[in-house]
């Protein structure tokens, strides 16, 4: 029974559904805090395939980089599922394709830049086959950029709200947010970013001052979410949600070290995005 449920959790994880999940939930999540609702666009599903296939393509891309590694942790289990996930990436690959041909062509300008700033993330295209996360210390930065972008901005554009004060507070918030929660990914890779001798915040400051520095900016994302409440952009419910949510992100950041299990990153952290989104949901029914 046990064995399965590892099979399971793994399926989950390392086939990139979860992460996915994540940023249709974010996404969602920008509508609620919007219009205080959900609603179908195509870019719903859009988002998903996408997310699905640019990270399924980042692991793939990722072995390449992490050869003296690929017989433990989590290179071993997408190692042995190589072939699953090119699969997986196909489909999402025309999944979203699709989905993006139903979306307005206006939409479809506007994704062009984070495409290819997420494209470049994950593919060698810069000189000595090495990808825009290996420049210096831009990975987390870049990451924040482009999760704001296509989970605040689009959605709020797709919607016509993209000129709204409340939006503008919402990019802001979730740059701070996501930026705060990939600093422990940084911690998590200290070993292979020192490999491939890529410069991080970890690796400068050490992971104390990156905790702290992760645990500032979720101060910051705070303080934007207060904003937009003063400004009547969201309930009082809804704030305190998304405090719940934050402390919980905040938790995983201070307990965030090089040893940990991957769960702790690929499933909580990331899955600390699910679960701020969820609590926006029901306290967006008061």
């Amino acid at each position: 029974m046990l064995k399965w449920l590892i099979k399971l959790i793994n399926l989950l994880f390392y086939s990139n559904l979860w992460i996915a999940l994540a940023a249709l939930a974010m996404t969602m999540q920008t509508q609620l805090l919007l219009l205080r609702k959900v609603i179908y666009t195509p870019y719903l599903p859009f988002l998903f395939f996408g997310s699905l296939f640019l990270y399924a393509l980042h692991r793939i891309v990722g072995l390449e980089k992490a050869k003296p590694f690929l017989k433990t942790g989590r290179y071993g289990v997408i190692t042995a599922f190589k072939r699953h996930i090119q699969l997986y990436a196909a489909i999402a690959a025309l999944a979203s394709s699709y989905f993006f041909f139903s979306l307005p062509l206006r939409i479809q300008l506007s994704l062009i830049l984070p495409a290819l700033l997420s494209l470049g993330y994950v593919i060698p295209i810069l000189s000595g086959k090495k990808r825009l996360r290996d420049i210096h210390f831009i990975k987390v930065f870049l990451i924040a950029f482009v999760w704001s972008w296509l989970t605040v901005f689009m959605p709020a554009y797709v919607l016509g709200l993209e000129q709204h004060l409340s939006t503008m507070l919402i990019f802001l918030e979730r740059t701070c947010f996501i930026f705060a929660i990939s600093i422990p990914f940084d911690i998590r890779d200290l070993e292979i970013d020192d490999f491939n001798q890529v410069k991080t915040i970890p690796g400068r400051y050490g992971i104390k001052k990156s905790k702290a520095i992760a645990l500032v900016a979720l101060a910051m994302a705070l303080f934007f979410v207060w904003l937009n409440f003063k400004v009547d952009g969201i309930g009082l419910p809804t704030l305190l949600a998304w405090g719940l949510g934050a402390l919980g992100a905040g938790l995983l950041i201070c307990y965030s070290t090089p040893n940990r299990h991957d769960y702790y990153y690929t499933g909580l952290l990331d899955g600390s995005m699910i679960f701020q989104a969820m609590a926006i949901y029901f306290a967006s029914q008061f």
